[in-house]
């Protein structure tokens, strides 16, 4: 049995690699940060699990800011492969704490490979750093000829999160190359889930619109409507994570769907749904969506539910505005990132597409709102 140690274990993508990784047999240990509420919905149902069917399932209190607990966890667990998906993930977030971001994102990538390192587990532990996608800052002169961000395409963090990550990425292959450790960065584009939190973007988008759906909610309001994105589904992703870890030799490799969407084609799909047609007036700051029909055969195949009395209200007003301070200080305009090697060396194949990840959380989103 292969015991495998994730860190970020409560988060979207550590939830969905426990399971995976559970249903593959291993042995799953998991760092979670000591908090006065719980924090652990996302992995609640292993719990359960664990209780009545001794699923081989465990947590440990530890944080990234803390090397002694670090190895104390790591001789403890003797891990065969190693998750960092432990990070302070918002990127708008980073720029008001752009030093915890850096020891977190940064330096907590050293301590664990350090750690991994003092243990005398190089030739035992295999390592996966999770990368990002802000590693190349949306410059369109770094893209490959095919106009996509591959594995060779320069890096230009435009945020406290992205030259955290930058530190992560290199330090981890700094160590591979120093220590011959089997350490692999997954530079992965944006992938999102009915998990994801409830402060990024897509799941904004989704929340609202089953809210406004059925009339708990009046208008969305979001950023820069006109910023493009690689949005994959997270259970793809964390598959492509395992299968970097089982290569015979490390390297680093870009997870991405290699298509993008603009933010205001995410929310017209998420609307359509539910069955609104959305007409777009106006421009930038300026710019507002307004609610201009209802299908009432999707809606009601959406929900289960004849359309609601406060939705019908919302006809011919707007229901989504633009509000300036959800802008980046610097923005990232566009991120597409080029599959073919993942695909091609680690026989990766996603199994959903936009449609079905909106899909899926949309169904998410009405259940809880019913």
């Amino acid at each position: 049995m292969k015991t495998a140690l994730i860190t970020g274990i409560t988060g979207q993508d550590g939830s969905y690699l426990a399971e995976l990784l559970l249903e593959k047999g291993y042995m799953v240990h998991g760092i979670k940060r000591r908090a006065s509420s719980f924090n652990t919905q996302r992995i609640d149902h292993l719990y359960q699990d664990q209780h009545e069917n001794h699923v081989n399932f465990k947590l440990h209190y530890g944080d990234l800011t803390d090397s002694t607990n670090i190895i104390r966890i790591i001789q403890e667990v003797q891990p065969d492969e190693i998750y960092n998906l432990g990070a302070m993930s918002h990127v708008k977030v980073s720029f008001d704490s752009p030093e915890y971001v850096a020891n977190v994102d940064g330096i907590g990538t050293l301590r664990i490979l350090e750690a991994v390192r003092i243990l005398g587990l190089e030739k035992k532990t295999r390592i996966y750093q999770a990368s990002t996608s802000e590693l190349y800052g949306g410059m369109p002169e770094n893209k490959n000829a095919a106009g996509f961000y591959d594995e060779s395409s320069p890096f230009y963090p435009r945020s406290p999160y992205g030259a955290a990550k930058i530190y992560g990425f290199w330090i981890t292959k700094n160590y591979r190359e120093a220590y011959n450790m089997f350490a692999c960065n997954g530079i992965l584009f944006n992938h999102e889930s009915p998990r994801r939190g409830e402060t990024f973007v897509t799941r904004k988008i989704t929340m609202a619109t089953a809210a406004i759906a059925l009339g708990k909610q009046d208008c969305l309001y979001l950023g820069n409507m006109n910023a493009l994105r690689d949005w994959g589904h997270a259970k793809d992703y964390v598959e492509a994570m395992w299968l970097i870890l089982q290569q015979n030799k490390p390297d680093d490799f870009v997870i991405a769907t290699g298509k993008t969407t603009k933010v205001r084609d995410f929310v017209q799909m998420s609307f359509a749904h539910v069955g609104f047609t959305i007409r777009w007036e106006g421009e930038g700051v300026n710019e507002v969506g307004i609610l201009v029909s209802v299908d009432e055969q999707k809606y009601l195949e959406a929900t289960g539910e004849a359309i609601k009395p406060l939705t019908l209200k919302l006809l011919n007003k707007e229901i989504i505005r633009v509000d300036p301070t959800y802008f980046r200080p610097t923005e990232v305009d566009l991120l597409l990132g080029d599959p073919t090697k993942s695909k091609t060396q680690l026989g990766w194949i996603p199994e959903y597409d936009l449609e079905g990840l909106v899909e899926d959380m949309m169904k998410s989103e009405i259940r809880n709102n019913l």
